[in-house]
């Protein structure tokens, strides 16, 4: 094949240091901005970026040259300095979640993103995480959800 054809998008999940509700609901939209103008700077392309009070979803294509890892690293580091600007005692959790999603359940996974204030009035964030953990046959030891 004389060229490369890639389709690699993820869903990412991260969130606040002990999952303390500091992403104000002020300025999260303004937050979900600046992780989306981030990511293009990153040589990504955001596809659909939201969350509540204590985390974000992201769902996000990259080329095939990126490291994820090295991406997210990028990512939480700048918006840890951005939002430190509105929130003094603000980290973000050392980990991640990443999954990988198919090009036919793309709009799926962007209304779900889309729908994540509505989403977490019935689940929890360890809820939701436990469940996409289980669905995609991912190993854990649930001392490190909390």
């Amino acid at each position: 094949m004389p060229s490369t054809h890639t389709s690699l998008h993820y869903h990412l999940i991260f969130a606040t240091k002990h999952r303390k509700p500091l992403i104000a609901a002020e300025w999260r939209s303004d937050l979900h901005a600046y992780l989306g103008g981030t990511l293009k700077g990153l040589g990504a392309h955001p596809q659909g970026i939201g969350g509540v009070a204590d985390h974000v979803h992201l769902l996000v294509s990259l080329k095939p040259t990126a490291r994820l890892s090295a991406c997210l690293r990028e990512l939480k580091k700048a918006a840890s300095v951005w939002v430190q600007q509105r929130c003094a005692d603000f980290h973000w959790q050392e980990g991640y979640a990443a999954f990988t999603v198919s090009a036919s359940a793309l709009e799926s996974v962007r209304r779900y993103i889309a729908n994540q204030e509505e989403h977490h009035r019935k689940k929890t964030f360890s809820e939701e995480l436990v469940e996409f953990l289980k669905k995609t046959g991912v190993a854990y030891d649930p001392r490190y959800l909390e």
